[in-house]
């Protein structure tokens, strides 16, 4: 089967490559080590005596924020070395801005092809590899089973429509799983879909998602997050100020928070939004929403000093969702509201006990979600009106924003653990 998959790769990755070739070319920076795409990383010294090399792949920035814990409990053992990789430009950028100190060595992961996958591996030579979420590379893949090599997933995840697909194609599903040594699934509904698909029981370990443990650190005083607003340019008038925070939004969703804060105003409420778009590259997509509404707004990207008394603040940079998210009285979490399917992870905002509104298409966060209704810590609306009507209904009302907020946080703490659990499952087949 291997060889029927090299066959197809080099056909099905140039009638990709327009769009990948687009994609690059608007998010820039994928010059950088771009020759390790081809399976030129730089080349590393052979382990030394009793070391053993972890090769751990993130695919974008929501995964290397992630890993952090992990990569810290596999690092206890001193013996340890860690080659991080990453796929997209943005998150080589924050690999290398978070973990240049910590791991051995960042590069960017090789194109999935016999000549690039065996090259790179050769110049790694690592112990055991770890792969993220959903990534099921099968040329990676045969590589580590060739060489006996221990593969791992992590924080695996099976979308609905990613079951659906291996619905399909059951045995390549199968045989794909079974060349995992461990895998370890982010809820309960992941365990049963891996099991379903056939892998295997005894490989997969229900240890629950490593983004619960990601450091978010203590909600900011009253003082701290006032100051914080001020700086974004929301000053209060005469009044308090309601944040209303669109957190990695998608196409169509800037648009429903605008009517939201437009009808939040109307009714006689302070309410300033915050645009955190998940792909900075829509910035001039969502500029023309702004420009087409009266209410003062700014872009964060510009660098030019933040006006007071602002009321839309578009933060088009990269990475600072946690930090910018502490301000917010509400979050609505994007990628949720039809055509949008999928969802954007509700977990940090939850974490840092911010009230969440979500639309009903989380099907990639399925289980957080319910886990997170079901706490009281967040709502479910269908369509733009109910969002709407949602935000004005909780921006009136302080003390149902307060139970949500004390059920997130309390929601979060019970669910921490995975990556120190998987760090000793891991270490252990080494």
């Amino acid at each position: 089967m291997i060889w029927f998959y090299r066959l197809l790769y080099l056909p099905g990755l140039l009638i990709a490559l327009p769009y990948y070739i687009l994609r690059m070319w608007r998010r820039g920076g994928y010059a950088k080590s771009f020759q390790h795409r081809f399976g030129r990383f730089h080349r590393l010294e052979p382990l030394a005596a009793g070391k053993k090399r972890i090769w751990l792949q993130a695919v974008s920035v929501g995964e290397v924020l992630a890993i952090g814990p992990l990569i810290d409990a596999l690092q206890k053992d001193t013996n340890i070395e860690i080659v991080l990789t990453t796929t997209t430009s943005t998150g080589y950028s924050e690999a290398r801005k978070r973990y240049a100190e910590t791991v051995m060595s960042i590069g960017i992961f090789p194109l999935d092809f016999w000549l690039f996958s065996r090259t790179t591996w050769n110049r790694i030579q690592p112990s055991a590899v770890i792969l993220t979420e959903s990534e099921l590379w099968p040329e990676h893949l045969h590589q580590a089973r060739q060489r006996k090599i221990p593969a791992h997933l992590i924080n695996a995840r099976i979308s609905d429509t990613s079951f659906r697909r291996y619905q399909q194609i059951p045995a390549l599903a199968r045989r794909l799983l079974k060349k995992f040594r461990g895998i370890y699934a982010a809820s309960e509904l992941d365990h049963a879909r891996l099991l379903e698909l056939g892998c295997p029981e005894k490989r997969i370990h229900s240890t629950g998602s490593i983004k619960f443990d990601v450091a978010i650190g203590e909600r900011c005083t009253e003082e701290a997050r006032t100051t914080l607003r001020e700086d974004l340019g929301f000053k209060a008038r005469d009044k308090k100020v309601f944040i209303l925070l669109g957190s990695s939004t998608w196409a169509g969703e800037e648009i429903a928070l605008l009517e939201a804060q437009r009808a939040a105003i109307e009714a006689g409420i302070d309410c300033r939004l915050l645009l955190v778009p998940r792909h900075v590259e829509r910035a001039s997509e969502v500029l023309k929403l702004l420009k087409a509404q009266d209410l003062p707004w700014y872009q964060r990207s510009t660098g030019d000093v933040v006006p007071e008394n602002l009321a839309i603040h578009l933060a088009d940079t990269t990475g600072e969702l946690a930090h910018l998210s502490q301000i917010a009285d509400l979050a609505f979490i994007g990628k949720s509201l039809a055509p949008n399917e999928g969802g954007q992870t509700p977990i940090e905002a939850a974490g840092m006990g911010v009230p969440v509104l979500m639309g009903s298409n989380m099907n990639n966060f399925k289980d957080v979600a319910k886990s997170l209704i079901q706490a009281g810590a967040a709502i479910t609306v269908e369509h733009a009106e109910e969002l709407r009507s949602q935000v004005l209904k909780l921006a009136k009302d302080q003390s149902s924003r307060f139970s949500m907020q004390q059920a997130g946080l309390e929601w979060h703490k019970r669910n921490r653990g995975s990556s120190q659990r998987i760090a000793e499952q891991i270490l252990k087949s080494l």
